[in-house]
């Protein structure tokens, strides 16, 4: 079975997914809460090394404040309370984004839950939280600058070694699922899929279960992947 090492999540259709049930779109926030816990524990048990997932945006600050508010309050009490399974399971959860702009409990917790899963080794959660792809690059890129300002030689540096100036060293991504209709990558991880292959389903984030993960499985074990060459045994 070709599993894909890195997997990629554009959780979307929260939402849209309550107010088609007449429900406020916090309850879709919850329930897609619960979906990503399930489906985080399947992904690692199915051979997936690094799942990553893009939780809230750094454009998300712009929508209703009452809904940004039960965002941050959500990801406290997951990351307090709420990922004891993924932590029993031997997984690593770490968070990539900005921390400016976030509240100091959601940092606390942040910080809480990197520190209570460094040494697990099953596999790793990378959950994306105040993220951008262009702000991670422009971070990284600062980061870069200050090193050679203090005198890093950069006359052979190679697109792979500027991994280690992104938020975590995470290799490329493999795959990347966006749920929820539409069909764009909204600024996440621009630099880790290069060379992903893409997944887009109608399925909206709470209703993306485990047999429709396996989809997106199926899918890319039916891909032919060529980095920019060519397959021998097709082009034969």
């Amino acid at each position: 079975m070709n599993v894909p090492k890195h997997v990629a999540i554009i959780m979307d259709g929260n939402g849209r997914w309550a107010e088609k049930r007449g429900l406020k779109r916090s309850m879709g926030h919850l329930e897609g809460s619960k979906t990503l816990e399930k489906l985080a524990i399947h992904a690692i048990d199915m051979g997936v090394s690094i799942l990553s997932v893009y939780a809230f945006s750094t454009d998300n600050f712009k929508r209703d404040e009452e809904e940004v508010k039960y965002l941050m309050d959500l990801v406290v009490k997951y990351f307090n309370t709420k990922f004891e399974k993924i932590n029993k399971k031997g997984v690593r959860v770490i968070v990539s984004g900005r921390k400016e702009n976030l509240r100091s409990d959601v940092v606390e917790a942040i910080n809480n839950i990197e520190e209570k899963t460094k040494n697990n080794t099953a596999g790793i959660l990378n959950i994306c939280l105040n993220y951008g792809g262009q702000e991670e690059i422009i971070d990284g890129a600062i980061k870069l600058a200050e090193d050679i300002k203090n005198g890093l030689d950069v006359r052979n540096f190679k697109r792979e070694d500027f991994y280690s100036y992104l938020y975590h060293s995470l290799p490329p991504i493999d795959l990347l699922i966006r749920t929820g209709g539409e069909l764009r990558v909204s600024n996440f991880m621009l630099y880790q899929m290069s060379y992903s292959e893409f997944y887009f389903t109608n399925t909206l984030f709470p209703d993306f279960d485990k047999s429709e993960f396996n989809k997106a499985i199926f899918m890319y074990e039916n891909r032919d992947r060529r980095f920019g060459g060519i397959n021998e045994k097709k082009s034969s």
